[in-house]
């Protein structure tokens, strides 16, 4: 148990909590309301981001990461926004997850574009990457699941991030780049955090 300033106790790995507001339920039910929407004729065209269009369509630098490919990419992106969201929420406050989200995502984008400028991306994948990311900063030995395989989130992350390495180059239709470049994002936004979670602490203020 640590003490804070004002005399309480907490547990040390959750010193980051802070009261939220539930944004990524809200963003989950964007994600499935959008994907409704992308069955209207030519609506993912417009929204989805690519090199060729995004000087004439730059809003798609954002909206691409609330369009999905297919029931099961939302399914997996949303159980895992289900898992690892309100946990990082509640660290960093809602206000600042929702920049890590939106920022993460949006360098996905731009790191997929950058590798792969022939191809489109859609997805939030490069946004939880990033959450991923920041998560594995903060609280290094937090416990996650992998293919129902239990290991260190610090693991999982080079676990991850060496898979899409290996695959960044296979063709697949996996935004492999779009996933590093969130996660790279997530880590550095972790490390500042931190850095100023530990300032804030030393001198008796709470991280909101």
């Amino acid at each position: 148990m640590t003490r804070r300033y004002d005399g309480t106790t907490y547990y040390e790995p959750y010193r980051y909590y802070v009261p939220y507001k539930n944004y990524s339920l809200y963003l989950i039910g964007i994600c499935i309301v959008v994907y409704f929407l992308q069955l209207i004729p030519h609506f993912t065209y417009y929204f989805a981001l690519s090199a060729a269009t995004l000087a004439s369509h730059p809003w798609t630098l954002v909206t691409h990461i609330f369009l999905h490919g297919s029931m099961g990419h939302l399914f997996f992106n949303m159980l895992f926004l289900l898992f690892f969201g309100p946990a990082l929420e509640q660290r960093v406050g809602s206000n600042r997850f929702l920049f890590i989200f939106l920022l993460c995502g949006i360098l996905g984008g731009v790191g997929h574009i950058l590798t792969s400028p022939s191809s489109s991306v859609i997805g939030a994948s490069g946004a939880l990457y990033g959450i991923l990311g920041v998560l594995a900063i903060l609280e290094p030995d937090m416990i996650i699941f992998i293919y129902f395989i239990p290991m260190r989130i610090t693991f999982a992350v080079l676990l991850l991030a060496a898979f899409d390495i290996l695959m960044a180059r296979s063709g697949d239709m996996i935004a492999h780049t779009a996933h590093l470049s969130g996660l790279v994002g997530g880590i550095l936004i972790g490390k500042y955090l931190k850095k100023e979670g530990v300032i804030k602490q030393r001198r008796g203020w709470r991280l909101q």
